[in-house]
């Protein structure tokens, strides 16, 4: 028999080590509080309404191909990726609209009607973040645990390329004279919960990523990529235990043995990987005197990225207006100072509308939609009260939406509505601190200076998600999911592979609706 491996949290970095390890032989099994899959990528249903509770762009598709790949899957067979052209809408002060496309020959024409002179510019930037993307990748995919990580081949490759001491704004600014198509090369930092201003510029590739390789959405919403990684971890042998909490994981001589659930059950294996926000499971999940690094005043010290308020809207109308839509305040920098400094609400904030109905119908009712807004805002470190702000903001949206959009009655076909703000990210979600995209991507907390894959609290312990290496956002959780993956491949015994064993889908995997 293989190893055993249990995992806490079946979202998409724990979901990520788990086929890929039941795929290798080892005997894996999920241990997830909530009644369905995903976590924050999991999805929300409210009525005939349904929503993904957090991302929804998709990219680097490459990313999943591979993991299906490495677990003898077709992902073809598990998703229906649907391309999207244009990838966004971003509409700017003054109802200019901007509609950037992976098509390089239609987003040069593009860009000369929106910014005429900044054609060549753009060409510019295309060739040479296309060099940093090629070096810079392959680092996602390896461990720093040691200072001497930073001597590895790929590394030093891609050290002239990092920029780390300067901005993304600083550097994409570089190439475009247009303060517009600046913000729009640049606000993808956002990713990461941080200021284009303060991010550092390694991480240019962002906005290449998706101009070089596109935004997809699945059929059903990115949660189905959750449901289709399950699926296959129960194809494989593998086991997922909805509606089961982890209360503390066991431990003798700093050596993880197992967990100990809130039911009282104890369960031993040979590894565990640990899939929750990581400050928070810090905190919560390993005995005080297991502790040693990871105390709550270095926690404390950690700069966290921003939170988001979100509204989840089902409407009884439809809307002509893209999937993605970015809607800037009128002074951006100013609404990014707030979020991310001045911490207070800006009476001006810049938003984000999916209207994912006008691609995929299975969203919502015919005739009907289900609208997402999200609202970059400072964390819970703010000291804000979303007990009293939470209404008063809500409105200021609708407000805003009606205001800026399209959607001029907005208000008059909402049906079915959800809200949360940054309070119920951390309550609710156990997210320390609301910080929706988990410690920033400071210089200093990148690479051997983020908590690392495998856990320095404690031996046979690995951690996947946004708080540790390579960062948060779907594709480089993956990457995190697969780190972890290959290191207890490595510290483990190998297991011999076993042909992989087809089982139905699992009893209790769908998500509940919720009315």
């Amino acid at each position: 028999m293989g190893q055993r491996v249990l995992i806490i949290g079946a979202g998409p970095g724990g979901l990520t080590a788990g086929m890929l390890l039941a795929a290798r032989g080892y005997q894996v099994e999920i241990f997830e509080k909530a009644d369905c899959v995903g976590g924050r990528n999991a999805a929300m249903h409210i009525g005939p309404y349904k929503f993904d509770t957090g991302p929804t762009f998709l990219m680097m598709t490459r990313a999943l191909e591979e993991l299906f790949a490495d677990a003898s899957r077709d992902i073809k067979e598990y998703l229906d990726l649907r391309k999207l052209d244009p990838l966004y809408r971003l509409r700017f002060p003054g109802g200019v609209d901007f509609f950037p496309t992976d098509d390089e020959a239609r987003m040069l024409r593009e860009v000369e009607r929106v910014f005429p002179g900044q054609s060549e510019a753009y060409r510019r930037y295309r060739q040479q973040e296309s060099r940093k993307l090629d070096v810079v990748y392959p680092c996602l995919r390896t461990p720093y645990m040691m200072l001497t990580s930073y001597l590895s081949r790929n590394l030093l490759r891609a050290l002239p390329h990092l920029d780390a001491f300067t901005s993304v704004y600083n550097r994409l600014a570089s190439y475009f004279d247009a303060e517009h198509l600046r913000i729009a090369m640049t606000f993808q930092a956002k990713y990461l919960g941080m200021s284009p201003w303060k991010c550092p510029a390694t991480f240019t590739i962002l906005s290449l990523i998706e101009h070089r390789y596109g935004i997809y959405h699945p059929i059903g919403g990115l949660n189905a990529i959750s449901t289709a990684m399950a699926k296959v971890i129960g194809e494989l042998g593998g086991q997922i235990h909805l509606n089961t909490p982890v209360k503390q994981i066991l431990s003798q001589k700093r050596k993880a043995t197992g967990l100990l659930l809130t039911s009282g059950q104890e369960v031993h294996g040979d590894a565990v990987i640990i899939n929750p926000d990581f400050a928070w499971a810090m905190q919560n999940l390993l005995k005080p005197q297991d502790r040693r690094t990871y105390t709550d005043r270095k926690l404390s010290s950690y700069e966290y990225s921003c939170s988001t308020f979100m509204l989840y809207l089902g409407l009884n109308k439809q809307y002509d207006i893209p999937h993605h839509n970015v809607f800037f305040a009128d002074d951006y920098k100013a609404n990014v100072l707030d979020i991310t400094q001045n911490m207070r609400l800006s009476a001006d904030p810049s938003f984000y509308v999916q209207n994912a109905v006008v691609t995929d119908d299975t969203l919502a009712p015919p005739g009907h939609s289900s609208i997402y807004v999200l609202v970059p805002v400072p964390n819970q470190t703010s000291g804000i009260d979303w007990a009293k702000e939470a209404g008063p903001f809500r409105d200021l949206m609708i407000k805003r939406i009606q205001e800026r959009t399209e959607l001029k009655d907005l208000s008059q076909h909402i049906v079915a509505e959800r809200i949360i703000s940054p309070m119920q990210w951390q309550q609710d979600h156990s997210i320390y601190a609301g910080a929706t995209f988990n410690l920033a991507h400071t210089l200093g907390q990148m690479l051997y200076f983020r908590p690392h894959n495998r856990s320095e609290e404690l031996a046979n312990a690995y951690i996947v998600g946004g708080g540790t290496h390579p960062g948060s956002g779907l594709p480089t959780i993956y990457q995190s999911g697969r780190i972890a993956a290959d290191l207890i491949v490595r510290d483990l015994p190998k297991s011999e592979p076993r042909p992989p064993r087809r089982r139905a889908a699992m009893e209790g995997f769908e998500p509940r609706v919720t009315p």
